[in-house]
């Protein structure tokens, strides 16, 4: 879909949209709307329980001269940013199929600013995304027929910032990729192909394969691939864009397990297809890179992603084995279907050994505790540092990514100790989430600051929403370009 915006409206045929305020219904300008008094009644009469509130949307057709034109109200609620994402996506959502090729929202009042602008622009951009690669027989009617979309309203600085959100909209958009496609699609090696175009914007690409992680001593990360044909891969991808010398340096680290069965310790059938997004922490640390770099920012941020398939074979890993992690610290596998930790330890120590991060936050579909604790409505956070918490907090409620905090404490720690190793890689069934979390502090060296992300209820959505369609959300994107913008640009 192109994106423009203009000062007025074009000429010609086009559905036309009027972003409206909470409570604001009473002040919404009917310039344009072509039927005077009667439009009003026609507005009235359609808009009944319509109050503004962000998102909801009601539609009608007045006569324009000798044409009728579709006119859609979308409430924008107190008209937060996250707000007029929503109106965007709405509105998307609603006219994507519908046979109309053209929208223009007129923004009005208070509302018409560059930014305002954008966001509306960067909501209908997330809604518009969707994936139709093995659809060989879409039915017409289910196939989009909206081409363009005009803003009015924005004035001169609408296009800077498009600029900016439009970045982020291209590493969202990379990281539902990588997340929507099957995993005979994308495994360890074709993730890597996928992110190598990065190195066209700035982004220094490094690559280690199974030999090179032997080397290194990665062997809780090969414990889990080791019952696959796949070859895992150690994907790093360097921005260096700070302008002081003095900047701290983030590490981003995601846990890319591209096909998850379980290993030995097998999940049940039932539902096994949606394992393919057990890699959604990588793709988030692969989108957030690519949205860095096509925006320039002004930081030192490396991204780490530990690529493995988790199979059952005669060479997998088994419930009992123990394995020495690249820390050097020995963990004893009580269960293989609790591997995302197992590799997240090694890409961390990697990281640490190598770049020597003041800063690192790991995304992983670590556990099914968190849906169970959180559903799909909150990521979890853990941290070892209450400043780097309060920001994450703060840029996910900013950007519609929003996190919730748990606890660590010594006590919970200690159900990971193992008779015959350093640690095991579960504790018992209660505080999953927290167990989990206290394993990957293992790994994190004195004085670095540390937060874990779980966000296996966040990453697909079993249902349509106004900024995404059932499938992949891009969910950590903008979370992890806000914490970048608001506190490590120079």
């Amino acid at each position: 879909m192109r994106i423009s915006f203009a000062d007025t409206a074009p000429e010609g045929a086009y559905a036309l949209a009027f972003p409206v305020a909470k409570g604001a219904l009473d002040a919404l300008p009917l310039a344009g709307l072509g039927a005077g008094d009667a439009a009003h009644a026609r507005l009235t009469a359609a808009a009944q329980r319509f109050e503004g509130d962000s998102g909801s949307l009601v539609e009608f057709f007045v006569a324009d001269g000798d044409a009728v034109r579709r006119v859609l109200l979308v409430g924008i609620g107190k008209a937060a940013p996250t707000d007029l994402e929503k109106a965007g996506g709405a509105l998307v959502a609603r006219l994507q199929t519908s046979g109309e090729t053209r929208l223009v929202v007129a923004l009005g009042g208070e509302d018409s600013d560059a930014e305002a602008a954008a966001r509306v622009a960067f909501g209908a951009a997330q809604r518009d995304w969707r994936i139709d690669t093995y659809r060989t027989k879409l039915p017409a009617k289910q196939k989009p027929t909206l081409e363009e979309l005009v803003v009015v309203g924005g004035g001169s600085g609408a296009d800077e910032a498009w600029a900016r959100l439009s970045a982020v909209a291209e590493g969202l958009f990379l990281t539902r990729e990588l997340v929507s496609e099957p995993p005979n699609i994308i495994y360890p090696e074709s993730f890597v192909e996928r992110c190598r175009s990065l190195a066209g914007l700035g982004v220094e690409i490094e690559v280690l394969d199974e030999a090179a992680m032997q080397a290194a001593g990665m062997g809780a990360l090969l414990g889990v691939s080791q019952g696959s044909a796949r070859e895992a891969q150690l994907l790093v991808m360097r921005w260096n864009g700070a302008e002081r010398p003095d900047q701290p340096t983030v590490a981003f680290v995601g846990k890319g397990v591209t096909f998850d069965t379980g290993g030995i310790s097998l999940k049940p059938g039932a539902g096994m297809e949606d394992m393919k997004w057990d890699m959604g922490g990588a793709g988030a640390v692969a989108g957030a890179m690519k949205a860095l770099a096509l925006r320039k920012a002004r930081a030192n941020v490396i991204g780490v992603c530990g690529l493995v398939e988790n199979m059952p074979s005669g060479t997998a890993q088994r419930p009992g084995d123990v394995v020495t992690s690249m820390s050097g610290q020995t963990i004893e596998v009580i269960n293989t279907d609790a591997e995302g930790r197992l590799v997240l330890c090694d890409a961390i120590t990697w990281v640490q050994r190598n770049h020597s991060p003041a800063v690192i936050v790991d995304l992983a579909t670590l556990t099914g505790a968190m849906i169970i604790a959180l559903g799909s409505e909150h990521g979890g956070l853990f941290s070892n540092d209450d400043t780097l918490a309060d920001q994450l907090l703060a840029a996910g409620k900013a950007v519609g990514d929003p996190l919730w905090r748990f606890p660590l404490a010594d006590e919970y720690d200690k159900l990971i100790d193992s008779p015959i190793a350093d640690m095991k890689n579960v504790g018992p069934r209660g505080a999953g989430s927290i167990t989990a979390a206290q394993f990957i502090q293992r790994f994190v060296d004195e004085g670095v600051k540390w937060a874990h992300l779980d966000i296996a209820g966040m990453v697909w959505s079993d249902k349509a929403a106004p900024l995404w369609e059932k499938g992949a959300t891009g969910y950590g994107v903008r979370l992890l370009d806000r914490l970048v913008a608001d506190q490590f640009e120079g």
